[in-house]
């Protein structure tokens, strides 16, 4: 890590996460470093020094340490045994274990999007799909990935089932990373653009079994993306071998 401040906002944290309001210093820099490592800036692997992260944001050790404390409980970032912080890497029986889960959950949305959200609620939906047709045009992975998380908090929320979206939210950052880098891919964006377009057509058409399918087939379409191709970094060199 080279020690330059991010000219972008750090991600918000949701609610669950352990770092309370009054922490506002370690949530700034849990969600700063976080975004690094979802953006693919920081790779598996990398070393995150405390002294640089003390640096960058003006403080102590202190809550440095406390953030990467968080990070850790997050699954992102582990501590070696010499007591140095990196990002972690992931096996891909990991990663198949993570995209399981979430397609299993995401089919569940789908069944209750199509059996509670009101007509317009659905509708709602679209203002998020135009970001993601911008993005596509633009041509910017990092824009596509933040509308589409936008688009699957929206549509977990039409569920009318807090803890559905809780269980979704706990699932953390880890998740993010690999959503992210599904769709760092050649095409990917362009490809999942037009399968989120199918799934709300299905939620239109209150067509439970083709929702349930598509919001399935394109969570798993991810892990079928990192297992054909590895992780690669942000110039699409592979780093890790999974």
């Amino acid at each position: 890590m080279d020690g330059s401040t991010d000219p972008r906002e750090p991600i918000p944290l949701p609610e669950w996460s352990d770092v309370t309001a009054a922490d506002s210093l370690v949530r700034r820099i849990v969600g700063t470093v976080a975004r690094e490592i979802i953006e693919g800036r920081l790779q598996p692997g990398d070393y995150l020094s405390s002294v640089r992260l003390a640096k960058q944001f003006g403080t102590s050790r202190t809550p440095v340490r406390e953030a990467l404390v968080q990070l850790e409980r997050e699954g992102v970032v582990e501590t070696t045994p010499r007591r140095r912080s990196r990002v972690t890497t992931m096996t891909i029986p990991e990663v198949r274990n993570d995209y399981e889960l979430r397609a299993a959950l995401n089919g569940l949305v789908s069944e209750l999007v199509c059996a509670r959200a009101a007509d317009h609620e659905i509708a709602s939906l679209w203002h998020w799909q135009r970001k993601l047709d911008q993005a596509v045009e633009d041509d910017d992975v990092d824009a596509y990935f933040w509308a589409n998380v936008e688009f699957r908090n929206h549509e977990a929320d039409l569920t009318q089932n807090p803890q559905l979206r809780k269980t979704l939210d706990r699932l953390g950052l880890r998740t993010l990373r690999l959503r992210h880098l599904s769709l760092s891919y050649p095409k990917r964006i362009a490809i999942s653009c037009e399968e989120h377009r199918r799934l709300l057509r299905a939620y239109e058409q209150r067509d439970t079994a083709l929702a349930v399918a598509l919001n399935r087939a394109i969570t798993m379409a991810g892990l079928r993306t990192i297992e054909q191709n590895g992780w690669l970094d942000t110039k699409g060199e592979k780093v890790v071998e999974l």
